[in-house]
């Protein structure tokens, strides 16, 4: 069973800035279209940011746009999402998705506090 790793979240002030990073062991990464989620109490998973598999194109929430960045390094087998401007509405259960085809993998989710 893959498992991808988070890690990077936190607590943070309103205003503040925080960088994910999730590390994806055991498949040919390069391949995979990776994307951020993030899941609020009593509410399904939503898409936060999604990037291809050679990083050429992103797309962002509109909640988001304008303050998350996600990117990756084939190399390292890692994507990231730069937060900034983080706001309280921010706070939730940030998760990294790898997906192929019909093949898709999670990980186990980092939290995200925003609060002053």
């Amino acid at each position: 069973q893959v498992q991808l790793v988070e890690s990077g979240g936190g607590l943070v002030q309103p205003g503040g800035s925080l960088r994910l990073s999730c590390v994806a062991p055991g498949f040919t990464f390069s391949l995979y279209v990776m994307s951020w989620y993030r899941q609020f109490p009593g509410k399904e998973r939503e898409l936060v940011a999604l990037i291809t598999n050679n990083g050429g194109s992103t797309n962002y929430a509109d909640s988001v746009k304008g303050r998350f960045t996600i990117s990756r390094d084939n190399v390292k087998r890692t994507v990231y999402l730069q937060m900034n401007s983080l706001k309280p509405e921010d706070t939730a259960v940030y998760y990294c998705k790898a997906k192929f085809g019909s093949l898709d993998y999670w990980g186990q989710g980092t939290q995200v506090t925003v609060s002053s």
